[in-house]
This record gives C-alpha cells, sequence and structure tokens, in this order.
C-alpha cells in the first residue's frame, strides 16, 4: 500500500461586509425576555453592556441589501484561488456551507436550520476527495448572511454576523507528514437536534408569520464544554501528536466566553497550566458569529500574518475545531508545509 498524499492549504480569501454594526446601534430595539415578555426599555445599555462582556462581541458586519450570501461567497473564491495562483477550470471540487442559501433582502421566509458545522465539515470532505486519488484540488467556501434570519426582538440577534471565506485544498505526493494530518466528527443530532432551531419572534405582535433563528445558548454552551474538549484531544491522538506539539487553536467563533472556556477544559485535560499567548486568536470582538464564514475568515486573517502575535511558519501545527447545530462537532489537525 502506497503512502497516503497530502493534503494541503494552498491559497485562502475572505470576504468582509462592508457595513459596520455597533453595539450601539441596538439601543432602540425593543427586546423581549422570552415570547411576551418585554424588556424594560430603561435596561438596554445595561443588557448591551453585558452582552459584550460575556461575548467580548462589540461590533459586526452586515451585508448591503442587493448582496446575498452567493455574491459573498463567490468573492472570497476568487480572492482565494488567486492566492492559489489556481485556475478556477482545473477545479475538481467546489464545496460550499452554508445554512440558509441566499435570502434576499425583500423576501425572508425560512421554516428550517440544518444540522452541521459546515465549512469545517467541508474541508474533511474535500480531503477525502483528495485522498481517493480521482481529484487533486478542492474549493471550500463558507458564506453567510445570518442578519436576515434573527429575531430583533431577540438578545441573541446581536452575537450574529454575515461574511464568507474560502480556502483551496490540494493533494500533493511529494511531501510528507504535512497537511491534513488527521480528523475527528461527532454528532448528538439525536438528543440536541433543537438546540438551534428556527422559531417565531419573541414578539408577539410582530407584523408577520416569518419564523427566525433561535438557540438555547446555555445549553449550547454546555454541550460545546463537554464535547469539543475531547474532540481536539482524539484528532491530535490520531495525528500522534499532543496539546504541547500545537501552534495555533483555530475555533469557530461563536461566543467568547465559550471559546475561552473550552480551550482552559482542553489545556486541563492534557494537565498544561499555562496557556500560551496568541494561540487562540479571534475576531469575534469586531466580526462577530458568521457562521460557516468564521473559520475560514480567521484562517485567511492568520494565514495573511494580519491577527495579533506570529502568524504560521513551515512545521507549525494547527487545529481547527468547530461546533454547530444539531449538535454536531469536528476537529482536523493540520501541519504546515
Amino acid at each position: 500500500m502506497g503512502r497516503q498524499r497530502s493534503s494541503i492549504f494552498t491559497g485562502s480569501g475572505r470576504v468582509l461586509p462592508a457595513r459596520k454594526i455597533g453595539n450601539r446601534d441596538f439601543l432602540e430595539h425593543e427586546f423581549f425576555l422570552d415570547r411576551d415578555e418585554p424588556l424594560d426599555p430603561s435596561r438596554s445599555a445595561e443588557v448591551i453592556a453585558k452582552f459584550e462582556e460575556i461575548t467580548e462581541i462589540s461590533e459586526r458586519r452586515y451585508a448591503l441589501e442587493d448582496r446575498v450570501a452567493s455574491d459573498l461567497g463567490v468573492t472570497a473564491a476568487e480572492r482565494a484561488l488567486a492566492d492559489a495562483e489556481l485556475d478556477p477550470e482545473t477545479l475538481d471540487y467546489i464545496i460550499v456551507a452554508h445554512n440558509f442559501g441566499d435570502v434576499r433582502s425583500d423576501r425572508l421566509y425560512l421554516d428550517f436550520c440544518p444540522r452541521c458545522p459546515g465549512w469545517l465539515q467541508g474541508v474533511i470532505q474535500a480531503h477525502y476527495f483528495l485522498q481517493s486519488g480521482d481529484a487533486s484540488s478542492a474549493l471550500i467556501v463558507g458564506a453567510e448572511t445570518l442578519s436576515r434570519v434573527v429575531d430583533p426582538h431577540d438578545r441573541d440577534s446581536m452575537i450574529y454576523a454575515d461574511g464568507a471565506g474560502a480556502a483551496v485544498l490540494e493533494a500533493r505526493d511529494d511531501l510528507e507528514d504535512v497537511g491534513i494530518l488527521s480528523h475527528v466528527t461527532r454528532s448528538d443530532t439525536a438528543e440536541h437536534a433543537r438546540l438551534i432551531s428556527m422559531g417565531p419572534s419573541y414578539d408577539p405582535g410582530h407584523e408577520d408569520h416569518r419564523l427566525f433563528l433561535k438557540m438555547q445558548g446555555r445549553r449550547v454552551y454546555e454541550y460545546a464544554l463537554q464535547t469539543v474538549p475531547g474532540v481536539v484531544q482524539e484528532s491530535l491522538e490520531r495525528a500522534g501528536l499532543t496539546l504541547a506539539d500545537v501552534t495555533k487553536v483555530l475555533i469557530h467563533q461563536a461566543n467568547a466566553k465559550m471559546d475561552h472556556a473550552i480551550l482552559k477544559r482542553l489545556f486541563r485535560l492534557y494537565r498544561i497550566r499555562r496557556i500560551p499567548d496568541h494561540i487562540m486568536p479571534m475576531t469575534i470582538s469586531w466580526l462577530g458569529n458568521s457562521s460557516v464564514a468564521t473559520l475560514p475568515t480567521l484562517f485567511d486573517l492568520v494565514q495573511r500574518g494580519e491577527m495579533e502575535g506570529p502568524g504560521l511558519s513551515s512545521g507549525d501545527v494547527v487545529v481547527f475545531a468547530s461546533v454547530g447545530a444539531g449538535m454536531n462537532v469536528n476537529s482536523v489537525v493540520y501541519r504546515v508545509p
């Protein structure tokens, strides 16, 4: 049996939508604590301040009204292909991760929330295609416009954002022990399918019967904390590595408090007391949670040396981790060529 081909990232790209939405923009929103229970307007500033303290989100990006997810995805894809210096006509596969497809600003009706931490699962799928020997390149795109599916009367609406990111994965037969070294996927859909779902507005007087993205935040937090560290540990074990070998942990930018707690628990699994500076770069404070776009956007920023701390160098080990609706978790271990 011949040795395994290497699947390596050769290019990346991102789109940050033009509209910057700060937390102050939510001061005039009429929030409800739950359905039929309005929040006292005098408490809006207090609630928003507490939200920022927990999530670290102070700003997010929204797509312009004439742009949809596929518009953002195409631009991110073009930038990734240019970075890889790859002719798009030579691509073997294009995998697009999204939750809601193209949601137009003038037609906002949805009734289904998918079950997958998409972009990273797309990377895993592309890796399988490349390992089969029948393909040499794949483009994996994550694009989303969550601003169009959130309830303006739900405090959780402040978490979500729009954006797109993309990466090119190529097969190499002349490289050893680099690229994707291992991956693990876990699904708990049978038990937790409804932790993130679609539901009516918290405002009982909302003008239409549209359904909005709803999240049981505390239970999602608990699920992620219980599962993500173990999945990451398993992926490192499959690669024959430990946490001490890891240079960067690139995790889905969901909620800063949750991500920091996941990292602390991961280090606790290895009985490592000190967490190295800059090991987990974060974009959530200024980009919010753009779902499937968060990881490829973060990866592109790190690849280009545009995040605080050192960038990536040959031989560095990167762990990607994601948790998504369903609930589902995945992790990929990658060594930079």
